[in-house]
């Protein structure tokens, strides 16, 4: 636990580093901060965009108003929460302004031979359902089950991007969860019936 503990403060001082270096123009250092997130952020992006050119536009907005703000960011604390707090903000912006049109890539396993279409087909219809009820969730609980449980971060992470407390992100899970449940039970039995 204390390695981790060490290598996390290690980071965050790595981090503070590269933030002290921008402030003063290097911007090779904002680089390799956007090389540390890049990868996250377009992840975070396209579920809240659902298309890849938005959540591609998205990331890059989100580093230059990162970059416009830096003065303002406090170099004790960690970049990456801070950062993903203003993505997921410019996110949820674009998603109300635009009401983003929803589309879906061709699956990668389309071509795939040892797949049976009826098991493509009803996977399709499980991931539509499962998309349609998290849709179907207010805007807080959205968010919270795809940061969370779609994207990975932690609980507190979650409460620092979204500014609420740390449980409420954790009621907000599982009401979500409750109603996600709910959902599926009632589609799955109009499906097994139908």
């Amino acid at each position: 636990m204390v390695s981790g503990t060490g290598s996390h403060a290690s980071a965050q001082s790595g981090e503070s580093e590269l933030v002290r270096r921008v402030r003063q123009g290097d911007t090779e250092a904002f680089g390799e901060l956007v090389r540390r997130y890049e990868r996250r952020a377009f992840a975070v992006a396209y579920r809240l965009t659902r298309q890849r050119q938005d959540a591609e536009d998205l990331v890059q907005d989100a580093f230059i108003a990162a970059l416009d703000k830096l003065d303002g960011f406090d170099a004790e604390r960690s970049f990456g929460p801070w950062f993903f707090r203003i993505l997921v903000n410019r996110g949820t912006s674009l998603f109300r302004a635009r009401k983003v049109r929803v589309t879906e890539e061709i699956p990668e396993t389309i071509g795939d031979t040892a797949a049976s279409p009826d098991r493509l087909a009803e996977e399709a219809e499980t991931g539509e359902r499962v998309r349609a009820a998290i849709g179907e969730l207010s805007e807080r609980q959205r968010l919270v089950v795809q940061l969370y449980e779609l994207d990975g971060f932690s609980t507190s992470e979650v409460a620092d991007m979204l500014e609420i407390a740390e449980p409420t992100v954790r009621w907000t899970l599982h009401a979500a969860r409750k109603r996600l449940r709910a959902e599926l039970e009632i589609w799955k039995k109009e499906r097994d019936h139908g």
